[in-house]
């Protein structure tokens, strides 16, 4: 299975992700319709970019009432039907990530579905900071990505 992985210290908070993710599930370039966010905490200077882990063992998809959570057997990502979704929001308090938000106008949850497996956000990372990997080669990364991330948090605090 594949999925993004994010390296915070080449994040330049251009927000190109949130804009092509928008755009490749709405048709627009609206922030706030990506699934993808991006998080900057001017206090330490970190970006952080969040989307769905697509976790092995999904809480989202466990408690979903409605059963509108599956997993895709493609791709591995997990996906809401939105078809289905109640919109009881079960699955954004379920998610230790806080990675699904609501679709206020549909009434539904929303969250990345990694675009059939061709996420927009990775193709538009302008830094290179999102990644599309294999859990395999995410393991040896992401010890790096998080060495170079305590070392960013610790020049920026001195």
């Amino acid at each position: 299975m594949r999925f993004i992985t994010m390296d915070v210290t080449k994040c330049v908070v251009c927000r190109n992700c949130e804009y092509a993710c928008a755009f490749r599930q709405t048709g627009n370039f609206k922030r706030e319709d990506s699934n993808i966010r991006v998080e900057y905490h001017n206090d330490v200077k970190v970006c952080l970019p969040q989307t769905c882990m697509h976790c092995e063992d999904a809480w989202c998809l466990e408690i979903c009432p409605a059963a509108a959570i599956v997993r895709n057997s493609v791709t591995g990502a997990i996906e809401i039907d939105s078809n289905r979704c109640a919109g009881c929001k079960m699955c954004i308090l379920a998610c230790p990530f806080g990675n699904i938000h609501f679709d206020k106008i549909n009434m539904v949850s929303r969250k990345c579905n990694l675009c059939q497996g061709e996420p927009n956000c990775v193709s538009f990372c302008i830094s290179g900071a999102l990644q599309y990997t294999t859990a395999q080669d995410s393991c040896q990364n992401n010890r790096e990505i998080f060495q170079r991330f305590i070392e960013t948090i610790s020049a920026s605090s001195n």
